[in-house]
């Protein structure tokens, strides 16, 4: 109990330290990249909080798997590196007992994940996906910022404005490009307002202006000056959650409808919380260390099995969507060959003159058959075969 009551404060501390910095780098990662596409004007600044958030909640399950694994190993490392694992085993203790906590442990960890992979992810990308569609589909008005050049959405007109003023309905000095089939048409003015037609349409009004039309050059070319100019400007509604991406759809509905590409999703949202609690039992024998050399080189080899484990899932997941492979076939045999691994490190880190080591199995097994084999040796030995 007290050995157990300890481990657990060292794990859920060694936990929260190393979660703490994965999660602040995928945080900062994730700013950096939606304020880069704020700036450029491919979301809302005021969905840049929303998008950070629904992003941090996809990053979650990688997270909690990298620290349930760094986690484990660097308590394992820890007790080799003070040879508190030394001491562990002089008192006739197995590695195999460190399984039973380190599981107490991880279990929660796994099903976080599994929940998280299952049904939270998809919800964030769905809510991701439908903000990003919003901005994307908003009315042709509401896409003109100050100083930036903005694409109507049927791509036929370009508007720029220097500022705005009197709240958000009056801008100055605007410019606006159209493009009708072949004939080009420039329009500037020094200020335009948004004017209601009063039947649920809108135009914008352009005030003290000048109009281009044609190509510079030609006899058919106009030029003309305006006082006021109205031009109607798109109004649709957008219609949401028309083209969902697979990874944003509810597992329910991947598990509805059977094909190659739903399947690949699947494979991914379950190898989540099978691979974190391979490598959490991975990590136990894994954790050995010499106390005289350094303990750097296992966090270096945890993290280059943790990104080769999850590079051939992504490669299994690839192949079932190129429909190369089924998915019957498909979700086991990886994580079958890691578990292998994991039982031969075990096998190969125990103390060969532990009772519950393999060797010692084999060993004893082929004495007794040899004392069956030959009753004289079992004479010679003190009668031992009977």
């Amino acid at each position: 109990m007290i050995f157990s009551r300890a481990l657990y404060r060292e794990l859920a501390s060694a936990a929260g330290a190393t979660f703490t910095v994965l999660f602040s780098v995928c945080i900062t990662w994730t700013l950096i990249a939606i304020l880069g596409r704020a700036a450029g004007g491919r979301v809302a600044s005021g969905d840049v909080v929303a998008l950070i958030a629904f992003q941090s909640l996809n990053y979650l399950p990688t997270v909690l798997t990298l620290t349930s694994f760094i986690s484990v190993l660097v308590v394992l490392t820890r007790t080799y590196r003070d040879s508190e694992m030394v001491v562990w085993f002089a008192s006739g203790q197995s590695l195999l007992r460190w399984i039973r906590p380190v599981l107490v442990f991880g279990i929660p960890m796994v099903l976080l994940v599994a929940v998280l992979s299952l049904f939270v992810t998809p919800w964030a990308k769905m809510k991701s996906t439908e903000f990003v569609q919003r901005f994307e589909k908003r009315e042709d008005l509401k896409r003109v910022a100050p100083g930036q050049f903005r694409e109507s959405s049927s791509a036929d007109r370009v508007f720029f404005v220097e500022g705005s003023a009197n709240g958000s309905t009056v801008v100055q000095n605007v410019f606006v490009n159209s493009l009708q089939g072949a004939s080009n048409s420039v329009v500037v003015a020094k200020e335009g307002v948004i004017e209601p037609d009063g039947k649920g349409g809108q135009f914008l009004v352009l005030k003290n202006g000048r109009r281009y039309q044609g190509v510079p050059g030609q006899a058919d070319y106009q030029s003309m000056e305006f006082e006021r100019y109205s031009m109607r400007v798109a109004t649709k509604v957008p219609v949401l959650g028309t083209d969902v991406p697979l990874d944003a759809q509810s597992t329910a509905m991947l598990l509805a409808v059977k094909n190659q590409y739903t399947r690949s999703e699947l494979l991914s949202r379950i190898s989540s919380p099978i691979v974190c609690l391979v490598l959490v039992l991975l990590a136990i024998p894994l954790g050995f260390v010499n106390p005289r050399a350094g303990s750097s080189a296992n966090l270096i080899l945890a993290l280059l099995i943790f990104f080769t484990y999850n590079n051939l899932v992504k490669m299994v997941e690839a192949t079932v969507k190129k429909d190369k492979l089924d998915f019957a076939l498909a979700w086991w045999p990886l994580h079958l060959v890691v578990a292998l691994i994991v039982v031969m490190l075990f096998a190969w880190r125990l103390n060969v003159n532990h009772r519950y080591h393999p060797l010692v199995w084999l060993n004893a097994w082929k004495r007794r058959r040899m004392l069956r084999k030959s009753p004289e040796l079992a004479g010679a030995t003190g009668g031992t075969a009977r």
